[in-house]
């Protein structure tokens, strides 16, 4: 599999953005259980939320040195095992 790259983001109400990803896949990531704590409390400012880029295709970035991997935000939005993405995981596991 290709490692997943984002192409949109797009914040939502209540700590949602919706993304686009290479492969076509597209929805809503909820990352509220994020928000006000440790570096997600600028969130608190909704606004700084909202102010949301994508950095290579491969991470979400905000201001205030706060970044999300694409990996984690496509397995959160396709339901994937992270095994799915990355087959070696699966073949060590087998070998272990």
């Amino acid at each position: 599999m290709l490692t997943p790259r984002i192409l949109e983001a797009r914040p939502q109400e209540n700590f949602k953005i919706w993304l686009k990803f290479a492969d076509h896949s597209t929805g809503n990531v909820d990352l509220s259980h994020l928000a006000g704590k440790g570096v997600f409390a600028s969130w608190n400012n909704y606004e700084n939320f909202k102010n949301v880029t994508i950095e290579n295709g491969r991470r979400l970035v905000w201001p205030d040195e706060i970044d999300i991997d694409a990996d984690s935000l496509y397995l959160k939005l396709t339901g994937k095992a992270p095994e799915d993405l990355f087959p070696a995981l699966k073949e060590e596991y087998i070998h272990a």
